[in-house]
């Protein structure tokens, strides 16, 4: 599963021929959760509150660019990185 972008220690990733809604992986230590990038939802799984906070912060501030990464994974094509939270 390609990393598309790394912060305060949290792994944003993204899956090849991945199932809808399009959505994204976050991870932080043993937590791990499926966030819907068009509405910020969490599908499945569990962060810490303030990981959670940052997570859509920065989901806020690329959405465009994680829906054009959710085109390209579903193309089999190479993903690129999207800039961390600052």
């Amino acid at each position: 599963m390609p990393e598309i972008s790394r912060f305060f220690g949290i792994i944003i990733k993204m899956y090849y021929d991945e199932h809808f809604p399009p959505h994204f992986h976050a991870e932080y230590g043993e937590f791990e959760a499926l966030i819907r990038i068009e509405d910020f939802t969490l599908i499945k799984g569990k962060l810490p509150p303030r990981v959670l906070g940052f997570v859509m912060e920065w989901t806020a501030i690329h959405k465009d660019e994680l829906f054009e990464e959710w085109n390209l994974a579903c193309e089999d094509k190479p993903l690129f990185k999207i800039k961390p939270l600052d």
